[in-house]
């Protein structure tokens, strides 16, 4: 038996950025200055913006990105400590600060703080097909490129290449053009029913995936579109491409002419 589709709703959702203060790779990347910018702002003006979203809020143990909220006018919801480990889960961080809030809407989004490039009105997108759907979940997805699995491969102790999926789909494909779809998850944005992250949709096996749902969809966004910082590269990408936006007609292309360039 199916789940029944989640109730439509046009009420404004609430939005969510998850700031953990914590990063082993890159630290104080969510206030790092990107674009001029700490890397967080951009993400709340995000949020802001989308005509779907109602009240912004932001989660963190980080003093300073409780500070950079603060004066955007975002809601501030100081994350407790054993949520701000390396091993706390987004779900968790996320059902905290939806538990803080006073009346959280049936539809809520989640951002993170160290995103600071998304295509405009993605937030919208995904609230639409959430809406019109009735799905448990909507997230943004891009292609992997070069990455995709069929060209992945494993290295022994001594070297020996040996195919993640294989020699029969390894063999024969040169062309990226001519490998099948693969799409990972950008982190872009997450929207999802209150119902989804509270684990209350029927049916869905116990995981770290479980507040998606049942009813899982996916919009997509082309290569690069976002940027997600993992590492001190990706800062750089960032900081280019948000200046290079930033910059008058005809001194520099703009984000969206540098991600359809590549």
């Amino acid at each position: 038996m199916t789940n029944p589709p989640t109730p439509r709703t046009t009420t404004p959702a609430l939005a969510i950025i998850l700031a953990r203060g914590g990063s082993k790779g890159v630290p104080g990347k969510n206030t790092a200055v990107v674009g001029g910018r700490p890397c967080i702002a951009w993400s709340i003006e995000a949020a802001q913006r989308a005509a779907g979203v109602g009240t912004v809020i932001v989660s963190s143990d980080d003093p300073r990105a409780l500070m950079v909220a603060r004066e955007m006018g975002a809601a501030v919801f100081p994350r407790p400590p054993e949520l701000a480990t390396d091993t706390a889960r987004i779900d968790d961080a996320a059902r905290h600060a939806v538990g803080m809030a006073s009346g959280a809407p049936a539809n809520i989004v989640i951002l993170y703080a160290n995103v600071p490039v998304r295509p405009p009105g993605l937030i919208d997108r995904a609230l639409e097909l959430l809406r019109t759907s009735g799905a448990d979940s909507v997230q943004s997805y891009a292609p992997v490129g070069k990455f995709h699995p069929w060209w992945t491969a494993r290295l022994d102790g001594q070297g020996e290449v040996h195919p993640w999926q294989g020699e029969v789909l390894n063999h024969g494909v040169f062309r990226r053009q001519d490998l099948p779809q693969a799409v990972i998850p950008d982190g872009g944005v997450i929207a999802l029913t209150r119902r989804a992250l509270f684990l209350e949709v029927p049916g869905v096996p116990p995981g770290p995936h479980a507040f998606f749902g049942a009813n899982r969809r996916g919009i997509m966004n082309e290569e690069g579109a976002v940027i997600d910082i993992d590492c001190k590269i990706d800062l750089i990408v960032a900081d280019t491409i948000l200046r290079a936006d930033q910059e008058p007609d005809g001194r520099a292309a703009s984000a969206t002419a540098v991600v359809a360039k590549r």
